[in-house]
């Protein structure tokens, strides 16, 4: 018999098995098996590092020295989240209405201010249209530029936090914009419209008296913070007399609500009696979903427009870059606005920008221990990476700057614990019952938000620049 071993004949006939198959095999083995995998879960360096302080009542109320800086030509304004408003008698930096003392109508006028946020680039104002409002600027740098004599474009001015333009379109009915102001970085102002002005006015005679003689504000005595002056005396001698002072406190301090992040959890009774080994099915799908919570409530202290720390860091507290991409000077400038910063927060994206930054100029940072593990660092402050921090689609975004904790007037997190049901600090998982399809709920919850206690606990490094550039 003879064997036809062509290549033709080896591919229509397969070879014959020997021994049993490995799929075969698998039917009567135990598989070793892996508890479920998350690809969401992060290092959460926030939430590890944050401070966290017990919140009875669900609610934290920050109590500070009364700022009131009329006089010093710039325009205060009071943040809530993302909500901003004008300090009614910070409008008394206004031409028109300086030595202006009666808070009722202030206030009026306050309450009709208009938020706009805006964008980088955005147009405000275009030259030669009607001006018919005044801009206060809380936040933002913004481009005046008009025509010069032989036609081409030139720089009138750049304005920043606390400044206003359009003043005079109050009272000008025919008044027109004698530049275009266009936005530099993203920002806030609130605007006043002459309709609305004109609409206070009409009802309040002390105003109308005012601006027919309106003159200057005397200066209020304060120190270099903007705080009230603690009145005192020193290096007298003899039996000088002592001036009294007493420390003023804001009348309306700002409260922090503990907010929720909640789930339920549903797991039917077949799978749980009957599919527990070797994992437990319950505490797997508990344990993915505080860790899917957590990671939320970093999200939250990050994002949130009412805590979170982006949106509610103070605008002084919030400086732009010198050219675009994070350089050492940068980071420099950050840290000294504040005394005590203990940790830096960037997106990973930044802080590899900031690497390559550093290693342009031949600097390599050093790296600090942090709970056992080498963190880069510079200044000897810990660069922490927070996936949370957004990154805008110019591909920029935010570093953070903080000092923590309560004895040291810092950022804080807010928390409490006891809950009913408690499972870890702050969160609880309650049973709500079987169902009539056998399906066991959980509600899973934890109770969560972050304060700073003063404007310079916190600090941000705006608009950072973390594209890659060609060469």
């Amino acid at each position: 018999m003879t064997i036809d071993t062509s290549p033709e004949a080896q591919l229509q006939e397969p070879p014959q098995q020997r021994s049993l198959s490995t799929a075969a095999a698998r039917n009567l083995a135990t598989t070793t098996k892996s508890a479920p995998q998350m690809q969401e879960i992060t290092s959460r360096w926030l939430l590890r590092m944050l401070p966290w302080v017990e919140t009875k009542g669900g609610t934290y109320r920050v109590n500070r020295r009364l700022s009131y800086t009329v006089g010093d030509g710039t325009i205060d304004f009071v943040q809530d989240g993302a909500s901003v408003r004008v300090i009614p008698q910070e409008l008394g930096e206004l031409a028109l209405l300086r030595g202006f003392d009666d808070v009722q109508v202030l206030t009026a006028l306050a309450d009709r201010c208009v938020q706009r946020d805006f964008r980088a680039g955005e147009v405000l104002v275009e030259r030669g249209t009607p001006a018919d409002q005044i801009h206060l600027i809380a936040h933002g740098r913004i481009s005046q530029t008009s025509v010069g004599k032989y036609g081409d474009e030139v720089a009138v001015a750049v304005l920043a936090d606390g400044e206003r333009f359009g003043e005079n379109a109050l009272l000008d009915a025919d008044a027109t914009w004698d530049y275009t102001a266009t936005a530099d970085t993203p920002g806030t102002l609130l605007t006043l419209s002459r309709a609305e002005f004109s609409a206070v006015l009409a009802q309040a005679p002390h105003l109308q008296e005012h601006i027919r003689r309106f003159s200057s504000l005397p200066l209020q005595r304060q120190n270099r913070h903007g705080e009230a002056e603690i009145a005192m005396s020193a290096g007298h001698t003899g039996e000088a007399e002592l001036p009294g002072a007493f420390v003023d406190y804001e009348l309306n301090p700002r409260e922090y609500e503990l907010s929720v992040a909640q789930t339920v959890l549903r797991v039917h009774t077949r799978v749980a009696d009957l599919y527990n080994g070797p994992h437990n099915q319950t505490e797997e799908q508990l344990r993915l979903t505080i860790e899917a919570l957590r990671e939320r409530q970093e999200h939250e202290l990050i994002n949130n427009r009412e805590f979170g720390l982006l949106h509610n860091a103070d605008f002084k507290q919030r400086i732009q870059t010198h050219s675009g991409p994070p350089t050492p000077d940068d980071l420099d400038e950050l840290l000294c606005r504040r005394r005590g910063t203990r940790f830096l927060f960037a997106h990973p994206k930044t802080i590899a920008a900031i690497g390559r930054e550093f290693n342009a100029r031949g600097l390599y940072p050093d790296h600090v221990d942090l709970g056992g593990q080498q963190v880069p660092a510079w200044r000897g402050v810990p660069i922490l990476p927070c996936n949370k921090i957004p990154i805008t689609k110019e591909n920029t975004s935010s570093i953070l700057a903080m000092r923590p904790g309560e004895d040291n007037q810092g950022v804080i997190g807010l928390r409490q614990t006891g809950l009913p049901e408690e499972y870890e600090p702050g969160l609880s998982v309650r049973f709500m019952g079987i169902d009539e399809r056998s399906i066991i709920s959980y509600l899973v919850s934890t109770y969560y938000s972050a304060a700073i206690l003063v404007p310079d606990a916190l600090g941000v490094l705006e608009n950072v620049q973390i594209a890659r550039r060609r060469d």
